[in-house]
């Protein structure tokens, strides 16, 4: 893909988004206005990203007084009936998904005569994310970076036309609207908002908008917070009257929220064995600002500093190994390698060598590689992926990481603006682990830390969901079978319900260290008023991806019918996959359009202008590991990997003070410098603790018992932090 100068017209004049937010699910609906300024007729084409995991069902153009509202079939007939349309002078809108992945559409236009106006509506629902902070993450993908495409990867690439953001030539307007049962707290985002506006005294409703003038540099996000928010839900839908009884639209849909509440006791202890992969993307586009806000701090160098804490923080006994990615990939060691200061200080060494500089990124390779490597006995492997997201061979990577579910857990993180929804929020689902977006001006490490505490939990095992109906009623589950459970993280089932109404109970049981756990649900099957059909349109989203992935598998195999299932699915419930399209013609007028037709490349925007054509060995910049860590890094870089910090010089000047200031009430002991570092900690860096606990509770292991020197530190240090705090 390259970036373009625009010499023409663009048809493309505005972006108008609605949102409207119940509870967790969200409901988007996209006007576009297109404008023939031009003096012959035009074809507009525009590739824009979409919510990887999103539910598109409904596109329609309004042209004069006239209004198409497109149909769902299969794709390669609707590209033809579109093609027919265009050469027989007719006006033709398409709407279809990217083959390589689910986050991208192409929207076609087609036959805009000179001078005139069409308004295009597209609208889809997705469910919010649950963050680590309780907020629920809804974001407006504004950005499309280029994906890169390896050599003999299946398919055609992604063509995409793009812009850098400031020279974008329409304009977007947001605005949303949140309900939930539960008050809601605040609405924050990462782009300028107006102030939230409560519609009602419970503060049960509200307004937001974006601020006029948003500059297309980053995704507009929301993090919406209610109050008492994430309790286990069922909501009932009524089905379609005007589907049959014993389809998934004519059916009552059931989407069960789970919320598993774990022991305390398992909680709070931390695994002290497994193998860590970290696969970090050193592509070029790593050289980008990790957002707008801040130029002068790379991606690259915010995974450095994160993999210094990841690091630090591994518990002693555990495996690990870096590899590092970009058109080639690079491993630090042949196979993992025990954790230990030896091995710890080498790979810290490394790390800090690392730059952008290894070309585009092509991420199949070094999974191959590492899932070639056996597994170690009784050490579960735990692979961290790191990357910007813009890879062109999703659904390939995909299916690799599938299937080799069995054998590890894929922890994922979309570093920067536009990384690609569909990569990371999919390897977590099919690698039963976790998935974080950074952007904005998120801090990487806190999110990392997250995921390693959810790492270091013991995996649940044996996961089973029950169901206690009323006679005469069943239900048919078209979720994928759960695989991971987290404390504090939502689970979603999908039901097609058949039968009369009645109370029922759900019931979720799983094994987690070693003990049978269960939780229960009890829900009565009356249908939620005011749901259209969203959940339907949920539903029916989750088991055409469930299909697409068993024909993706089964693909060159004699396992009929897998797509044929998924084009009558998409068609019945109005809902596009990977094998249809949307395609509406406008035979309203029967006068035909003249002249030759003009193909117009909308642009989409980038933020991403740094990727080199080839790879750059030589790459160093000023983005090698800055001597300037901040406080807290500089402090951390001089534990050792037993947890212990050595009473020296350059442990006095990270905690801001004189050797002779430290060395002085307490000479030459690791134990004092280690409660010195501990009291540090909790004293100044409160606010940043997900970031430090894990490598404090590493270093609190190995003072227990030791706690003699907790006074003299506070009086050295002019604080008042008591034992129990330091966990001692």
């Amino acid at each position: 893909m390259a970036i373009t100068t625009i010499h023409h017209s663009i048809p493309l004049k505005s972006i108008e988004v609605e949102l409207e937010v119940r509870d967790h699910v969200a409901t988007v609906v996209s006007t576009l206005l297109y404008e023939n300024k031009e003096d012959k007729p035009i074809e507009a084409v525009f590739v824009l990203p979409l919510p990887g995991d999103a539910a598109v069902c409904h596109f329609s153009a309004v042209i004069g007084q006239t209004q198409i509202v497109a149909e769902v079939k299969d794709k390669q007939q609707a590209r033809e009936e579109y093609d027919d349309a265009l050469s027989s002078g007719q006006q033709a809108f398409l709407l279809e998904e990217s083959d390589q992945s689910p986050d991208i559409f192409s929207l076609s236009v087609g036959s805009l005569p000179p001078g005139e106006s069409a308004s295009i509506r597209l609208e889809y629902v997705t469910e919010l994310a649950v963050q680590a902070d309780d907020g629920l993450r809804f974001c407006l993908p504004a950005v499309l970076n280029p994906r890169y495409q390896p050599q003999g990867s299946e398919g055609p690439s992604v063509q995409v036309t793009s812009v850098p953001a400031s020279l974008v030539p329409y304009s977007l307007s947001f605005s949303a609207r949140v309900s939930s049962p539960h008050p809601i707290s605040k609405v924050e985002s990462s782009s300028s908002l107006d102030p939230l506006q409560y519609l009602n005294a419970e503060k049960t409703q509200a307004t937001v908008r974006l601020a006029a003038g948003h500059k297309f540099d980053r995704d507009v996000e929301l993090l919406i917070y209610y109050t008492d928010a994430h309790q286990p839900t069922a909501v009932v839908e009524a089905g379609q009257a005007s589907a049959k009884p014993g389809t998934v639209m004519g059916d009552l849909m059931m989407m069960l929220s789970l919320y598993p509440e774990f022991p305390q006791s398992v909680m709070s202890s931390v695994a002290s064995c497994g193998e860590f992969v970290f696969l970090m993307d050193r592509s070029g586009s790593m050289r980008c600002p990790t957002s707008s806000s801040k130029r002068e701090e790379t991606r690259i160098s915010s995974a450095r500093d994160t993999l210094l804490l990841l690091l630090k923080s591994l518990p002693m006994g555990c495996y690990f190994n870096i590899y590092s990615f970009g058109s080639s990939y690079e491993h630090m060691f042949p196979k993992s390698v025990e954790y230990s200061e030896k091995t710890m200080e080498e790979a810290l060494k490394k790390v800090e060598e690392m730059t952008a500089n290894l070309g585009e990124t092509e991420i199949l390779k070094p999974l191959e590689h590492i899932y070639s490597q056996p597994c170690i006995p009784n050490q579960p492997r735990q692979l961290f992926v790191f990357t910007d997201g813009e890879v062109g061979n999703t659904k390939e990577v995909i299916n690799l990481v599938k299937k080799n579910s069995g054998s590890h857990r894929c922890f994922s993180f979309g570093i920067g603006e536009g990384a690609s929804t569909a990569l990371i929020n999919d390897l977590a689902k099919e690698g039963g682990g976790h998935a974080q977006f950074i952007s904005g001006g998120d801090r990487m490490q806190p999110k990392v830390m997250q995921s390693l505490r959810f790492a270091l939990q013991p995996a649940v095992q044996d996961v089973s969901v029950t169901w206690d109906l009323p006679k005469g009623v069943s239900a048919t589950v078209l979720s994928p079978p759960i695989t991971a459970l987290f404390q504090g993280q939502r689970s979603l089932v999908y039901a097609q319900v058949s039968g009369q109404v009645g109370t029922g109970c759900v019931t979720v049981k799983y094994s987690l260290a070693g003990h049978l756990s269960q939780n229960q649900l009890r829900f009565t099957l009356k249908p939620a008023e005011d749901t259209g059909l969203t959940v339907h349109r949920l539903g029916a989203r989750t088991l055409i991806r469930s299909l697409e992935m068993e024909e993706r598998e089964h693909r060159g195999q004699q396992v009929g019918g897998v797509k044929e299932k998924v084009v009558e699915l998409s068609v019945q419930s109005g809902v596009s996959s990977s094998f249809t399209a949307f395609i509406a013609v406008n035979k309203s007028d029967g006068k035909e359009i003249q002249g030759p037709l003009v193909r117009r490349n909308v642009p989409a925007p980038s933020d991403n202008y740094y990727k080199p054509a080839t790879v750059d060995r030589s790459y160093h910049h000023q983005d090698k590991m800055s001597l300037h860590l901040d406080a807290l890094l500089q402090l951390v870089s001089l534990q050792k990997a037993s947890g212990c910090w050595l009473l020296d010089a350059a442990l006095a000047a990270a905690l801001g003070k004189t050797s002779e200031e430290v060395e002085k009430p307490k000479p030459a002991s690791q134990v004092w410098a280690t409660i010195l570092a501990l009291i540090w900690l909790h004293g100044f860096k409160t606010d940043a603790k997900e970031e430090w606990e894990l490598l404090a509770m590493k270093a609190v292991s190995w003072i227990h018992a030791q706690n003699e020197c907790v006074e003299a530190g506070n009086e050295v240090l002019g604080c008042s932090v008591e034992k129990d705090s330091l966990g001692l």
